[in-house]
């Protein structure tokens, strides 16, 4: 298992395998920052249906607008400042936008917001384990990440369309995500997903109805580093449009994040404490680049120093 991607087969947390199955969530939660599960409770059914409506609407309306947008990209030289994808957000707490997003159907809208209504309540469970694995009561990560509106949940609609030249450009550059827990429903026919892990890009491979998860940077955290969130990024393909669909479940813009104190045993707390939106709006410069200059930055803000520009090249 040490080497092998880490793949949780939730219905095992039911029985007698429930100890090895939470021992693999641990393992994963502290050497991957990545894994995926099945048997995950939301129906098959159900993620068809989001799969092909998704892959429709980007038919219907924004292949178009991709195809002319990277027309006037030439691509002779490699390419950094800018990603092989094709996005649209969908806001669902504290107060949902998915009215308001132009060239959704009420089916399409009705649809996701079933979907997102079943991650949101995996999201919490997974939380739970976690605290659970961690000696923390539960319900305290959910916490932890309320402010005074409660927690964000989002979720980034991307397509992946096929790349011409896939070595001078990537599909999404490799980056940490800010947030808390990310639910990822990706295209199970083309990969492109991978993760750093020892100085080596793994692929995250593609499954049917699984759900990756990952962890963000608040939960790295929170738990004092004994959980880490990991570099990653999506390769571009010659072949295939692949489907991603990324839920975050992250802290409430004006949550107060910090290390949990039964986390931070004998050594001193490793990790800052700050505001979420202190950290996004930070997050927002320098997303491609090393997630460490940020705790640092974030130390020097808490400290009452100041803030501390981190280099941009």
């Amino acid at each position: 298992m040490a080497s092998s991607f880490p793949i949780i087969n939730m219905a095992n947390l039911n029985g007698d395998k429930r100890a090895a199955t939470m021992d693999i969530i641990h393992d994963a939660c502290e050497n991957w920052g990545f894994f995926e599960l099945v048997n995950h409770g939301i129906s098959h059914d159900l993620m068809d249906k989001v799969e092909r409506l998704t892959k429709g609407h980007y038919k219907k309306f924004m292949e178009q607008k991709f195809n002319e947008l990277v027309k006037s990209k030439v691509l002779e030289t490699e390419i950094t400042d800018m990603d092989w994808e094709s996005t649209f957000y969908l806001r669902h707490l504290p107060e949902s936008n998915i009215s308001e997003i132009p060239d959704l159907d009420d089916n399409y809208r009705k649809t996701m917001k079933d979907f997102v209504e079943r991650l949101e309540k995996l999201a919490e469970n997974l939380l739970d384990l976690l605290c659970e694995n961690l000696g923390l009561e539960k319900g305290y990560l959910k916490k932890a990440f309320y402010g005074s509106k409660g927690l964000t949940f989002g979720t980034k609609v991307s397509n992946y369309p096929p790349c011409p030249h896939p070595e001078l450009i990537k599909g999404l550059r490799a980056h940490t995500d800010a947030g808390g827990l990310i639910l990822l429903f990706q295209d199970d026919q083309v990969s492109g997903l991978q993760l750093l892990k020892d100085d080596q890009w793994i692929d995250v491979p593609p499954m049917q109805h699984s759900i990756v998860i990952n962890l963000g940077d608040q939960l790295e955290v929170i738990t004092n580093g004994k959980y880490k969130s990991v570099m990653h990024r999506v390769i571009a393909q010659t072949d295939g449009n692949r489907m991603s669909i990324a839920s975050f479940y992250n802290p409430g813009s004006d949550a107060v994040i910090y290390p949990a104190a039964e986390l931070i045993e004998e050594k001193n707390q490793v990790y800052p404490k700050f505001i979420f939106e202190d950290y996004m709006n930070l997050y927002k410069t320098v997303k491609f680049q090393a997630k460490e200059p940020r705790f640092e930055a974030m130390k020097v803000v808490e400290n009452g120093i100041g803030p501390v520009p981190i280099a941009t090249a």
